[in-house]
């Protein structure tokens, strides 16, 4: 770690020195180099620093504090931010202060009174911290306390941005210890099998450990206790395996829950039976506030295959293996054991960026009027979410945010049958059935009108008619039949096809420019509008089928 010696011509070791420049730009925010052994993040970067900045605020960087995530105090100087010396005179200048780590006594002491702190805290792990805050009369905003069930509030959830990062290191560590290639080769010299990966937990480290482990060419299996995770997997190119049991394991936030003994037994029996086969197993199962469940068992490693290797990704809060050491990588039964805790950390450059980048989001829902000035309004559910203490009052834990769209779904799902019931059926509400009556009458109608345009249309017109109605039916059940979600790349693609009525509108419009005048050239006029729709009809389904696709490539 970087030990702070100053960098060159540095200010604000004089606190009374900030106090003017705080007062012109706004609050100042305060960014102290992380003390906690080897960990190499900041709270936020250089490019971070600039967004800050527009939104008001001045910016303080400890002197060494980006060092280990290569942002040196340079670049944090051109990006407008203000380097301090010292710990203290940080701490004491800032009125807001972003950190990874969890403060320690004497980073609270330090800390200005009535100031607001934003990191992780983890409130029910850390009580006394908490008790030691309140008496600074601090507002807390802590990051791990986020209620991810919002949808607005992912742009702040920092959890979901570093267990991202740690997805993706701990098959780099797997990699690292393992003795082969992960894709499978041939070559001269022979054929070389591809490596067989499994991840216990497909939450968002572990999809990230699943994507990467594909992407290196290896074979992906995965479990979870919750089941719509497993089209997840899928899609990422990894095999589900699922516990011969049935229970629903999904929790609240986005967390599974504890199991019955009878589905642990069962998910054990799967377990023992991947350990034989794959070589490199990767577990990311933790439950908040509790240990981290028990899921392979000394037994099953002495099981696995010579040269494999197992990264608990759950080493910090005991591991999921009965072998793993927190920390190190030991070598058990001819097993490597990878129980690293600071994974995130390890590529501190892009694990800082997102988590300032998270932080900043913070920032803009606090300073909406970009004055500098932080609001935390209470009446947000986000903000009351995050915030822990405030004033010096302990507010954790906040109550359940309000979600109407989960309230009104089972009102709806209440009245579905009530209607169906009654006899009062929508043909295009939510995928119920018309009435048997209804739709006789629609039919009848139908019927007549199709009967009044044959007796009374010529027989040219009376064709093209058929295939036109035709058509409509044909597109009707097509996009009937799709689910919702897919409406719009299926749109896209069949807008981008189907405009092959524009060569019709050609033909029509050909004869525009040397017949002005004849009694049909109303119909030439129409015809140009006609390739006009089409024409934006064609390229806007070809531009949006080519914005879905770019989401899905490398």
């Amino acid at each position: 770690m970087q030990t702070g010696v100053p960098n060159g011509t540095t200010s604000g070791t004089n606190p009374a020195a900030v106090a003017p420049e705080t007062s012109k730009a706004g609050q100042r925010i305060g960014v102290p180099r992380e003390i906690f052994p080897g960990e190499k993040r900041v709270a936020t970067v250089p490019e971070v620093v600039e967004k800050l900045i527009k939104l008001g605020f001045a910016v303080s960087v400890e002197s060494g504090a980006g060092d280990a995530a290569n942002c040196s105090d340079d670049s944090y100087r051109a990006a407008g931010a203000q380097i301090v010396d010292t710990a203290a005179a940080l701490w004491a200048t800032s009125d807001i202060v972003f950190k990874v780590c969890v403060p320690t006594p004497a980073e609270v002491d330090m800390m200005r009174e009535g100031g607001i702190l934003i990191g992780f805290i983890w409130p029910a792990q850390n009580p006394e911290l908490m008790q030691q805050l309140t008496a600074k009369k601090a507002t807390v905003l802590a990051i791990d306390a986020l209620p991810r069930m919002l949808s607005r509030a992912q742009k702040m959830d920092a959890l979901t941005s570093q267990a991202g990062v740690a997805g993706y290191r701990a098959v780099i560590e797997a990699a690292n210890a393992f003795g082969r290639f992960f894709n499978g080769q041939i070559t001269a010299a022979g054929k070389v099998q591809p490596a067989k990966v499994f991840i216990a937990g497909a939450g968002v480290a572990g999809l990230a450990a699943i994507g990467t482990a594909v992407g290196l060419g290896a074979i992906v299996r995965a479990n979870d206790t919750r089941a719509e995770v497993a089209d997840q997997v899928v899609s990422l190119g990894g095999e589900f395996v699922k516990v011969d049991y049935e229970e629903e394991g999904s929790g609240g936030g986005g967390y599974a829950k504890v199991m019955s003994e009878g589905f642990q037994q069962a998910q054990r029996d799967m377990y023992a039976k991947q350990a034989r086969e794959v070589d490199i197993i990767i577990t990311t199962a933790l439950i908040p506030g509790k240990p981290a469940p028990k899921l392979i068992t000394a037994e099953m490693v002495k099981t696995m295959k010579p040269g494999s290797v197992i990264v608990d990704m759950a080493a910090e809060r005991g591991g999921n293996c009965e072998l793993t050491v927190p920390g190190e990588a030991v070598v058990r039964h001819d097993v490597t054991i990878v129980g690293y805790t600071d994974l995130a950390s390890r590529l501190a450059k892009q694990s800082s960026t997102l988590y300032g980048s998270n932080l900043w989001r913070l920032a803009e829902e606090l300073c909406k009027a970009k004055d500098g000035i932080a609001n935390v309004n209470m009446e947000d559910d986000a903000i009351r979410g995050l915030t822990v203490t405030k004033d010096g009052t302990i507010t954790w834990p906040a109550p359940a945010p309000k979600l109407p769209a989960a309230a009104t779904a089972p009102a709806k799902a209440a009245a579905a049958p009530a209607a169906k019931k009654g006899g009062h059926g929508h043909g295009g509400g939510g995928g119920e059935p018309m009435a048997g009556s209804k739709l006789a009458i629609v039919f009848g109608v139908a019927a007549a009108l199709f009967w009044l345009v044959g007796n009374s249309a010529p027989p040219a017109f009376l064709s093209h008619f058929t295939v036109f109605v035709l058509a409509c039916f044909v597109g009707y059940m097509v996009v009937w039949n799709v689910k919702p979600a897919l409406h719009t790349p299926l749109m896209s693609v069949t807008n981008a096809i189907s405009s092959i009525i524009a060569i019709g509108a050609l033909v029509q419009v050909s004869p525009l420019a040397g017949a002005v005048g004849r009694p049909n050239d109303w119909i030439s006029w129409v015809a140009a509008a006609g390739i006009v729709l089409t024409a934006i009809n064609m390229f806007g389904g070809f531009a949006v089928t080519q914005r879905m696709l770019a989401m899905f490539r490398k």
